[in-house]
């Protein structure tokens, strides 16, 4: 049943354009590949153009886990999803509890008001509902893979700077409106550029840290855009591999390996 809600869902989210294009991740002709072409071409370009460019990684807490039922429900009305749909969706999501188990003592069951069930078939649908309209209003360039969030734009000047910083005030009133979080001690500033003035963003009253090198979606990218730590990586796992393939078959005739 879940798979059918999921493609009455999909069918309308696709036909009514509801997911923006900031949105790579479950999303038909979309992926890690795509969000990271998009985004680094054009931040590449402004590098190119002798630009400063600062890139915010933000990270939310537990992200999946704290969807409120509350808002995701409203969200679906929002976007004109039929009201069967959206009964059967709060059905599925209410009721629902938990408990801790912990070397055989059990805690008492609690119930769930918040988080969409991950593994499931409907999750990841529902959180890009959810966490959809999180770059409304937003003037930097801003891209998801589901809750995977970066933010870039143009900080040569003062003013460029500013803008970058009043897009996070906004992002943090977004968290607060819709009861999530950013964590604050992982959301990290690179600096790109020759010259960067490597401003201190703040989240809140938290300024945030800066980082020589990010971890994007698998791929490492430094504030040089140097590969070489990328290239580095790939290289040591690919000898990690053969390493293995070679102690399997080294003592094996030619005709077994066959």
């Amino acid at each position: 049943m879940e798979q059918v809600i999921k493609e009455i869902i999909c069918k309308h989210l696709e036909g009514g354009k509801v997911i923006g294009n900031s949105q790579h991740g479950f999303v038909k002709n979309k992926s890690c590949q795509t969000n990271l072409i998009a985004f680094f071409d054009r931040i590449t370009s402004l590098v190119d153009k002798g630009e400063a460019v600062d890139v915010i990684y933000l990270d939310f807490s537990k992200a999946f886990d704290t969807v409120s039922h509350d808002i995701l429900i409203d969200k679906l009305g929002k976007y004109n999803l039929d009201g069967a749909t959206i009964r059967w969706v709060h059905n599925w999501l209410d009721n629902r509890t938990q408990r801790v188990v912990v070397n055989g003592s059990q805690s008492c069951w609690k119930g769930i008001t918040s988080g969409v069930p991950q593994g499931s078939v409907l999750g990841p649908v529902l959180f890009n509902i959810f966490i959809n309209d999180l770059d409304v209003g937003i003037e930097s360039t801003l891209i998801k893979f589901a809750d995977d969030t970066k933010l870039g734009g143009i900080a040569t000047a003062l003013e460029d700077r500013v803008k970058i910083q009043n897009d996070l005030d906004k992002l943090e009133k977004w968290s607060e409106v819709n009861r999530m979080k950013f964590n604050k001690d992982k959301c990290k500033v690179l600096h790109l550029g020759r010259n960067n003035q490597f401003h201190t963003y703040r989240m809140g009253r938290d300024c945030l840290g800066r980082s020589m090198a990010e971890r994007d979606l698998g791929v490492i990218v430094d504030h040089k855009l140097n590969m070489s730590q990328q290239c580095d990586t790939v290289a040591k796992k690919a000898n990690v591999i053969l390493g293995c393939i070679n102690r399997c078959v080294v003592n094996k005739t030619r005709e077994v390996i066959l």
